[in-house]
């Protein structure tokens, strides 16, 4: 079952999938676990889709209006994978938004968190690890996946976990943060948000900084590294 679930969110246009076992997630905040929004949950489908290589190579302009884009395809795919299972193997499945809209927000730090830590559950489901920017690192594609992920009843699996590599001796992320936001746990978020998001004299949303993802040597996964 898990490799025609496999197949099917591959085919509607995600790079990566996994699976991970609730019971594999029950270290997530209360009120940020799967069972938290769905209670019968009993597994999490995590996906992504990776930007493409050449937009690490041009100005931040581009770069943000794909990397805000790039989020109703993952919807999109959460919505018809969820569609898929529940025709197929029956039982409920919820796609889960990939950005907004979600309820936590504390307006002093400036700090928002998701309905779940998509990055968490992309690590459960062995689809790579935490960098030291918080960013997933996954072995074919680096930093530039935008993870989706869809909660079903269905009692799958977790697969196997992934090996790191994030470079142990390497701090490019942390010391080049403008702002040093990476100095903090968790990462200081307001001062991540001031400094990255902004509007530009046309009044379209700009992403002005990029530089934890853009300065990893692994941003393009490890047969890529450059």
């Amino acid at each position: 079952m898990k490799n025609a679930i496999r197949s099917a969110v591959l085919g509607l246009g995600a790079d990566v999938c996994g699976f991970a076992a609730v019971k594999d997630l029950s270290d997530a905040p209360e009120g940020f676990r799967p069972t938290d929004i769905f209670t019968k949950c009993k597994s999490v489908i995590a996906f992504g889709i990776a930007l493409p290589r050449g937009l690490a190579q041009v100005e931040q302009l581009i770069y943000g209006h794909f990397n805000y884009k790039i989020c109703y395809q993952i919807d999109s795919i959460a919505f018809h994978t969820a569609k898929h299972i529940e025709e197929h193997y029956g039982g409920y499945a919820v796609p889960l938004p990939s950005d907004g809209p979600y309820e936590y927000w504390d307006a002093e730090k400036m700090e928002g968190r998701g309905l779940i830590s998509l990055k968490h559950a992309a690590v459960a489901a062995g689809l790579g690890t935490l960098g030291k920017s918080t960013l997933l690192l996954n072995r074919k594609y680096g930093n530039m996946l935008i993870l989706g992920a869809v909660l079903t009843d269905l009692d799958l699996s977790s697969d196997p976990p992934a090996n790191s590599i994030c470079i142990e001796d390497c701090s490019l992320c942390v010391s080049n943060c403008p702002v040093g936001a990476l100095y903090s746990s968790p990462v200081n978020q307001k001062a991540c948000r001031q400094n990255t998001y902004g509007i530009n004299a046309r009044g379209f949303d700009t992403v002005n900084c990029n530089k934890c993802r853009m300065i990893c040597p692994m941003k393009y996964g490890i047969n890529e590294a450059k």
